[in-house]
């Protein structure tokens, strides 16, 4: 088992989330929190739906700005321009789960604003890398935050969590 015991350690996968044209703040805030969590770089793709400066994307990300690895990019061509993949893009029109794939050590994970999530063109041109996160057919979809929180953890999971803390303390008791 990879995971650290109750030492902090070093996060050494690498992994990378990726939100094209985000719109509200605090599912970006979230993110950012998982990401700062997870040891897993955060890139930002524009235009975004509010300022960097968002007193509700701070507030969301409470105070985990420090852990996270941020990068930004003004268009989806300049993100592609400056990544080489393996991309893995999550939507709602997907043919395949996305627990059906194997996630490799250097991916992104690429999800689309909420209002209308990424370029159909994008996803047509990637079948093989296009996931869908299964739900009930009378769903539109799952929060943006959420669905990357499950993205990341199914990565984390392939890879039994490297790097990161596996067990809790209690404060009052002890383990056995």
């Amino acid at each position: 088992m990879r995971c650290m015991g109750m030492e902090r350690g070093f996060f050494m996968a690498d992994l990378n989330i990726v939100m094209v044209e985000p719109e509200i703040p605090q599912n970006t805030g979230n993110v950012a929190r998982t990401c700062a969590a997870t040891g897993a770089r955060l890139h930002l793709v524009g235009p975004m739906g509010f300022g960097i400066d968002d007193r509700k994307l701070k507030r969301a990300g409470l105070d985990y700005w420090h852990l996270l690895d941020i990068r930004y990019y003004e268009s989806l061509q300049e993100f592609f321009a400056k990544n080489s993949g393996p991309y893995y893009y999550f939507s709602t029109k997907a043919p395949k789960r996305h627990s059906d794939v194997a996630y490799p050590d250097g991916c992104y994970l690429v999800f689309g604003k909420e209002t209308a999530g990424l370029p159909e063109e994008l996803l047509h041109s990637n079948p093989k890398t296009t996931v869908r996160i299964p739900m009930i057919s009378e769903a539109r979809s799952l929060n943006l935050s959420n669905s990357v929180a499950i993205g990341v953890y199914e990565a984390l999971r392939q890879w039994d969590y490297p790097e990161l803390q596996c067990a809790g303390r209690l404060r009052g008791y002890r383990w056995d």
